[in-house]
């Protein structure tokens, strides 16, 4: 469906981008009102406000109406549609890349995200960094593309949480192999429940370790959460959900792959 004449926004999808994401998103019904409702302007509004932080009312009036977007946005994360459309782009990348689609190597860390209003079902207080709001537990590739995503009480602990992610994927990455943490993972118990679950092995770098030099860096992961700031509504957590903000996670990460996929086809 072609775009109507508006006013153009950065975080619009090109055509390129368009052509990527069109075949991953469900098909609307031939009937019925849905049936009218432009799906590619639908995507630009939910990255609009992923992007600048508004509100849903806040949408501009040139996009579809708020209440659309943001039914469109929550009927999808209930259905794990944003988690298929996120790992088919992530398998095709690393095609594109020369890799395998399915990593070997996967490397876990979690990040504290501050709310001081608390409305939400899960929140926490993390005594040791004087901290209320929630965490987010990342598992990503060697190339910082996301494989999964928990978010909990920012009091969780990091091994917890790590467990949380591999249970999210154990079936969907059988080649997983070797998982690298950081100190805050430690721990022999750990490692055994990591092994049992996906039979990879576990190893800690330290920060002090020239092994972050040698090896597939650590480092790769906090330039992933450096990429989901860059979205003004991951700044802080403020959805009343957990889920909700898994899924603006992966929203995130598709719209990133989404704009590197198109340099390939280009």
């Amino acid at each position: 469906m072609k775009m109507t004449k508006r006013r153009s926004y950065p975080t619009d999808l090109t055509d390129a981008e368009w052509e990527i994401v069109e075949p991953l998103i469900p098909k609307p019904k031939r009937r019925g009102p849905k049936a009218n409702v432009d799906v590619r302007e639908v995507l630009n509004g939910i990255f609009y406000f992923l992007h600048e932080g508004c509100q849903w009312r806040a949408l501009p009036q040139d996009l579809p109406p708020w209440t659309t977007v943001s039914n469109y946005f929550r009927k999808w994360q209930r259905k794990g549609i944003w988690s298929r459309i996120q790992q088919k782009l992530q398998s095709r990348l690393r095609e594109e890349q020369g890799r395998n689609p399915e990593p070997s190597p996967g490397i876990i860390d979690s990040q504290e995200r501050e709310d001081w209003r608390k409305k939400g079902e899960v929140y926490g207080y993390d005594g040791g960094k004087q901290i209320k709001g929630r965490k987010r537990h990342i598992l990503v590739d060697s190339q910082g593309l996301l494989l999964a995503v928990v978010v909990s009480e920012a009091k969780r602990h990091e091994r917890v949480g790590g467990m949380a992610l591999l249970l999210e994927v154990e079936s969907q990455l059988p080649n997983l192999s070797l998982i690298w943490v950081d100190a805050g993972y430690q721990g022999p118990n750990f490692s055994r429940a990591v092994e049992k679950l996906t039979q990879a092995q576990v190893e800690v770098v330290k920060r002090s370790s020239k092994a972050f030099e040698v090896l597939p860096r650590r480092w790769v992961v906090e330039r992933t959460f450096a990429w989901l700031v860059q979205n003004r509504r991951l700044v802080i957590d403020s959805e009343k959900l957990p889920e909700i903000s898994e899924a603006l996670i992966k929203v995130a990460m598709t719209r990133l792959m989404l704009k590197r996929l198109a340099m390939f086809s280009a």
